[in-house]
């Protein structure tokens, strides 16, 4: 098949799913052409030795990747957010319009930043079959005020009628397939498909000595967050339940994020010294993190559109055989109960949160290496590269033929 991918971020972004994708699929033999735009993730900034221009392609042998440009005034504010969506969505239908035209299928990597691109150039590639791929539902992390919220409607809007109008959707957890029937899609034209990670990076490995120094401080049970601190993570939760706990277990949160100085404060303002901070890290240095820590967190607000999410970071600590603690609801809490690796409980819960991170503690070595194993077995049967991008070329094919 001639593969058409619109991406708002791709490699050497931080864009795993579309990137690995495109590289498959070519392997397998289909010839991919891949509309993007100029790298600039999680900087806001273009990283250093690319420069905006109209017209930049690259090539191999069967995969081709067109960058388009698009505002990168950073990311800090939902205005240059949306500035940035919307110059992508001009520069996708104006390139895109001759560049996908003679494509058998178009993939979109549906993000919110992608939504007005896929609206335009739905409107332009009208005989194009389309899979959209949905990441992500969740339309309100912005600030407050008349404007955002406008903002948000604009984007919510926009993709519940993208959705209708794809051939085929497909959406990375159960509960999300729910929340795409509601807003209107055939059952019949949705299908899950469960994201994976980087398994070239992502998988079991010992801790080295910097690794082990940099998370631990003594014995006590270390429970470790990696990843955004951000609105819909909610870690107000984690820090309150942590401090209940500090004489019995360290919490170390590792990254960085819009609500990162607010839960700064709360652990200031708590007292809680076993509440750790560490800077961002490179996604090369996780899998020893990862190995130093006696748990992966993962943490989840208890909003409806969020219990259809299942966080990258659950795939990543599954492939790494990393047992977790789910606060969360939804497809994130089922898929841990279910896998057996780790222990879940109710979102924004931090008394039950605090009783999960005491019985985690107690779990004695032997049985937290059997949960890290059955969660790895669960990532390499139902989340791994080969099952996930066999699904969406299947899927491809389908939605091809039938156009």
């Amino acid at each position: 098949m001639k593969v058409g991918i619109l991406s708002y971020h791709f490699p050497p972004e931080p864009a795993f799913i579309p990137g690995s994708l495109a590289e498959e699929l070519a392997r397998r033999g289909h010839e991919v052409r891949v509309l993007t735009g100029f790298p600039d993730y999680p900087g806001g900034q273009v990283y250093p030795g690319w420069r905006q221009r109209w017209r930049h392609l690259t090539h191999s042998e069967r995969l081709t990747v067109r960058r388009v440009p698009r505002y990168a005034g950073g990311d800090a504010s939902p205005a240059a957010r949306m500035a940035g969506y919307l110059s992508f969505a001009g520069s996708a239908a104006l390139a895109g319009r001759r560049y996908l035209a003679d494509v058998d299928v178009l993939y979109v990597f549906q993000f919110p930043a992608t939504t007005f691109a896929t609206a335009g150039l739905l409107r332009l590639l009208g005989r194009v079959p389309t899979v959209l791929h949905v990441q992500d539902l969740w339309t309100g992390e912005v600030a407050p005020g008349e404007a955002a919220q406008d903002r948000s409607g604009r984007i919510a809007s926009t993709m519940r009628r993208v959705l209708r109008e794809a051939d085929a959707v497909a959406v990375t957890a159960p509960s999300m397939r729910d929340l795409v029937v509601a807003d209107g899609v055939a059952e019949a034209r949705v299908r899950t498909v469960l994201n994976w990670t980087d398994e070239r990076i992502f998988q079991p490995v010992r801790p080295g000595r910097d690794a082990w120094a940099l998370v631990r401080r003594d014995a006590r049970c270390v429970v470790m967050h990696a990843g955004t601190i951000g609105v819909r993570q909610g870690l107000e939760t984690a820090v309150r339940a942590a401090a209940a706990l500090d004489d019995r277990m360290d919490l170390v949160l590792v990254g960085s994020g819009a609500q990162e100085r607010r839960v700064r404060g709360l652990a200031a303002e708590l007292g809680a010294d076993n509440v750790r901070f560490l800077a961002r890290r490179s996604p090369l240095d996780m899998p020893e993190l990862y190995a130093a820590a006696d748990y992966q967190l993962v943490t989840l607000r208890d909003l409806p559109e969020l219990h259809g999410t299942v966080p990258s970071k659950v795939q990543s600590a599954l492939a790494c055989a990393a047992p977790m603690v789910a606060s969360a609801g939804g497809d994130t809490a089922a898929l841990v109960e279910r896998a057996r690796a780790g222990l879940s409980c109710p979102p924004e819960d931090w008394a039950a949160l605090a009783d999960r991170f005491w019985l985690a503690s107690t779990i004695p070595p032997p049985a937290r290496v059997e949960m890290g194993r059955r969660g790895r077995e669960t990532y390499l049967r139902e989340m791994s590269l080969r099952a996930g991008v066999d699904r969406i070329e299947a899927l491809l094919g389908e939605i091809a033929a039938g156009r």
